[in-house]
């Protein structure tokens, strides 16, 4: 592809980049655009703790992509900044049982890990809970991704511990946020009725950006981002109506990032509309990314035994599966449950002759694309 003369070449050591790690999934953004009701709302929940009590609990839930990330950490570094509220973020994707939820809640407290064994559930608890007391501190917890938890069935024990903390030791004041992308999961409805009866949160609910709110979103991160000139009117413009198809703003950042690394390879100056369309190949499978990373051994085995059998029933999907890891029918069924609900493969209940109802399984995306991003 042939550069406008005018532009240039870049030399090996220049960049188009003025800041990379703007396009990088953990990057929190100075300004926050659009979310301002919802950040209100996180507040206003919030706030009792600035004053010594007990927050109100928050459930925050809405697409991938729409800011929920990014407003809780926003939030979490002004109250870390401002007041004594402690808080913890903890990625249920990585900690998806309640020990090691625990576990994360104990690191950052006393700011080191607990022992790595040897220290039960019982006891980890109460050192997290002496500590508060012992410092007259609240603390807020932020499940992340707290649907990992529901697909460990983990939720309701862990949600139980910490919304019970005040009982078990008189004086712990803790407040949950549960942050949830999976729009086919009723949170309060999948809860055991103990933890029902406890936890009724305050609902903010983050909605998919709109066209216009992609554009202001997107060119404040080329701003920072880029060098000037880089990302033309029209290159953004399409990078914007990719995210939109997409409803995933993170899309869009992997999106500029990509186009941009394009853009390089061609010793370009500038971005163009070619550099764009060649990274969303890429980039639209960030979500997948996203649910394959966090995937254990041999979860990451079945998709690949799936992909290898894709449209084949699950009882002829667990003998290829059982021959490589040896596990058990019934965690086979759970991790197909997992995967389903990650999105990651259908699992869908047909009539097979002399057989009765089966699932046949297959991979939601080009079996191609998943192989080539479990490797990444």
């Amino acid at each position: 592809m042939a550069d406008d003369p005018e532009e240039g070449m870049l030399s090996w050591d220049e960049t188009v980049f003025r800041d990379e790690h703007v396009f990088e999934i953990d990057y929190v953004p100075e300004t926050f655009e659009h979310r301002e009701s919802q950040m209100q709302s996180l507040q206003y929940a919030l706030r009792p703790a600035v004053r010594g009590s007990r927050p109100l609990n928050v459930m925050a839930h809405g697409p991938p992509g729409t800011g929920k990330t990014t407003a809780v950490q926003k939030l979490f570094d002004e109250l870390s900044a401002q007041t004594d509220v402690r808080t913890v973020r903890v990625n249920c994707q990585v900690d998806s049982t309640r020990y090691s939820v625990f576990s994360r809640i104990f690191e950052g407290i006393f700011e080191y890990e607990p022992p790595s064994s040897g220290i039960s559930f019982k006891k980890l608890f109460r050192q997290i809970t002496d500590k508060l007391v012992e410092d007259d501190e609240v603390l807020v917890v932020a499940l992340d991704d707290v649907n990992y938890l529901f697909y460990e069935n983990e939720a309701s024990d862990t949600l139980y511990s910490l919304l019970r903390a005040h009982e078990a030791h008189s004086g712990a004041k803790i407040g949950v946020i549960v942050v949830s992308s999976d729009l086919n999961l009723d949170v309060i409805e999948e809860l055991d009725g103990r933890v029902q009866s406890v936890f009724r949160p305050e609902d903010v609910y983050f909605p998919v950006y709109d066209p216009s709110e992609i554009v202001d979103i997107l060119d404040e991160r080329v701003e920072r981002g880029f060098h000037d000139g880089v990302i033309s009117t029209e290159v953004l413009d399409e990078v914007a109506e990719l995210t939109a198809e997409s409803g995933d703003l993170r899309v869009g950042i992997d999106l500029l990032r990509r186009a941009g690394l394009n853009a390089e390879m061609r010793a370009s100056r500038t971005v163009s509309v070619e550099d764009v369309e060649e990274a969303y190949e890429k980039s639209k499978f960030v979500h997948l990314s996203h649910s394959l990373h966090a995937l254990s051994d041999n979860e990451e085995a079945l998709v690949r035994v799936i992909a290898e059998h894709d449209g084949e029933q699950a009882g002829d999907v667990y003998d290829a599966f059982h021959d490589q890891t040896e596990l058990g029918y019934t965690r086979y069924s759970e991790i197909i449950n997992k995967l389903d609900q990650l999105g990651v493969i259908d699992a869908t209940y047909t009539n097979v002759d002399g057989r009765g109802r089966s699932r046949t399984l297959s991979l939601r995306y080009d079996p191609e694309a998943v192989l080539s991003r479990l490797e990444e």
